[in-house]
């Protein structure tokens, strides 16, 4: 089930959805990684986005 886009408060402002396009398309495009770079990412290192931009960031360096 789709997100509703109409209740708009923050509470999992801190976490990228690997279930939810949007979400992995838009921190690609953020951090210069591939939409399945994000995933494996996430299946690794959880779905915090503090931790998810440190690893890309990381991912950019060794590219």
């Amino acid at each position: 089930m789709a997100d509703d886009k109409s209740k708009r408060d923050f509470r999992d402002r801190d976490r990228v959805s690997a279930d939810e396009d949007y979400e992995v398309e838009y921190f690609a495009s953020k951090t210069g990684i591939t939409p399945q770079q994000v995933r494996e990412l996430i299946a690794r290192h959880g779905n915090s986005r503090e931790t998810l931009e440190r690893e890309a960031l990381a991912l950019r360096g060794r590219a």
